[in-house]
């Protein structure tokens, strides 16, 4: 245990607060809506950054059976019951909007008059205490449980208190401005996600290089004459896709090589190998692109067996199962494969693969593709689905243009991810660095007027609260 500042002195949780356990009652005693003999019961979801009033339900207050388990302004409530990765959670009453008591699965852990309430409230969030009690917590097959009689023997780091005091405003002022960073950070990400799909869909109505076509007016028309006039017209549902004159809808097996049809790959794989033939599946398409170090690897028996299904650069995948996210395979990828779960496009010559990969992933495309999920807990699409998919398709010079601009956009929208996630790495550091920082007593200076720590366990000796470690039996609360 490392050295107080000189006035500090460490001191059990129970002398200086109570650990009141909450009330049980049978389930189908509570309702949501308050009525004459009932009172507002807490539970688990209502502790987070703060105490959380707007979804609560009641109880009759006969199971309220001593005043100290209803909730009392300045008390920690923490929870006691819960996941692994929540248990321990803490939050703190302030401006209490009605009389309310708490379930079983959460303690108040109310501060007597040896430890400032904010104080209290900001250690017991420290990822050092957060991580004891975790480690400290019994376990169930789903659940973990906090002993009131263990949180009580918890070893506190008590300052004098007027230097508490200081240590908890200090908090309560820079953790205010750090979460409202943070919450204008979490912002960001929907804001670029939006971006994002609003690039795809400029790219693939035209909007993004209506000046290009402007400038290259002639060459567009020409191109567009030399576009694959040996396609069928699409079905009138697709129609409907608004393009510039000089685009065509067309469905995706009109965009393919005649002679490499759009298929499935590999259905059992057989052994994850160390070495082999590199496969594809949709968990290994993230963010447009294949995660190839984390590739699984099938026999070159199996891969040969699904020759028809090999992939080379520049084919479009397509994932059928679960999501339909899209990527364009690098020239390193040549020769593996693709699992059951992912669709193979091949390009044909007047077919920017990069075009074709912005196509699919536009809003309108992947709309029609999800409408065509069968399956509730895993959503298929079946080839024949895929193969129907209405494609806007701009001629071949001004999809590479399309290109050209849109990965400008998305390389931009790149580095402003990069410097959201280093950005939110630092926020999210900070607070446990303050944290530490303040109860090793070098957030705020010693004032050597202050009352020691010791004089104030002194005095407390006599008077040490008790602390409740009864269990009622277990509800729904």
């Amino acid at each position: 245990m490392s050295n107080l500042p000189k006035n500090w002195e460490y001191g059990k949780l129970s002398q200086a607060a109570h650990v009141v356990r909450g009330i049980t009652f049978p389930a189908g005693e509570k309702r949501n809506d308050l009525a004459h003999g009932y009172v507002c019961c807490l539970r688990t979801t209502n502790v987070q950054q703060k105490l959380e009033w707007d979804d609560v339900y009641y109880v009759p207050t006969s199971y309220v059976k001593r005043d100290e388990q209803l909730v009392r302004e300045g008390d920690v409530l923490m929870s006691m019951a819960n996941s692994y990765e929540l248990v321990g959670k803490v939050a703190r009453a302030i401006n209490v909007p009605q009389p309310a008591a708490f379930g079983a699965f959460l303690a108040a852990v109310r501060p007597t008059h040896a430890i400032d309430g904010g104080y209290l409230y900001h250690f017991l969030r420290s990822s050092e205490v957060q991580s004891k009690l975790r480690e400290g917590s019994s376990q169930t097959t789903n659940i973990a449980n906090i002993s009131a009689g263990k949180l009580s023997e918890l070893t506190v780091p008590l300052a004098p208190w007027n230097e508490q005091k200081r240590i908890a405003d200090k908090l309560d002022t820079v953790l205010t401005r750090v979460d409202a960073v943070d919450t204008r950070l979490a912002r960001v990400a929907p804001i670029l996600k939006r971006f994002r799909q609003s690039v795809l869909a400029a790219a693939t109505s035209g909007r993004l290089t209506e000046d290009w076509r402007r400038s290259n007016a002639d060459g567009a028309m020409h191109s567009q004459s030399r576009q694959r006039n040996n396609k069928s017209d699409p079905p009138p549902d697709i129609k409907s896709l608004n393009v510039p004159a000089t685009w065509r809808v067309l469905r995706a097996q009109d965009v393919v090589e005649s002679d490499a049809n759009i298929v499935y790959g590999i259905v059992q794989p057989g052994p994850k190998l160390v070495s082999g033939i590199p496969y594809v599946q949709t968990t290994d398409i993230a963010d447009g692109r294949i995660q190839v170090g984390s590739l699984c690897r099938t026999s070159v028996d199996i891969a040969n067996r699904y020759h028809r299904s090999s992939i080379k650069g520049g084919d479009v995948l397509l994932g059928i199962i679960r999501a339909t996210k899209v990527a364009v395979v690098p020239d390193e990828l040549s020769g593996g494969n693709i699992s059951r779960s992912v669709a193979r496009l091949r390009p044909c010559s007047d077919m920017v693969p990069q075009y074709l990969a912005i196509a699919l992933e536009s809003p309108a495309v992947q709309d029609w593709l999800r409408a065509q999920h069968r399956g509730m807990d895993m959503p298929v699409l079946n080839l024949a689905q895929v193969r129907l998919a209405p494609l806007p398709i701009a001629p071949i010079d001004e999809q590479r243009e399309i290109v050209r601009r849109a990965e400008n956009l998305f390389a931009f929208a790149d580095r402003l991810e990069a410097r959201l996630r280093t950005a939110r790495t630092a926020t999210e550091r900070l607070t446990p660095a303050l944290l530490a920082k303040a109860f090793r007593g070098e957030l705020v200076p010693q004032d050597p007027n202050d009352e020691p720590a010791s004089e104030l366990l002194r005095r407390l000796q006599q008077e040490a609260p008790s602390t409740s470690t009864k269990r009622g039996r277990k509800s729904a609360a």
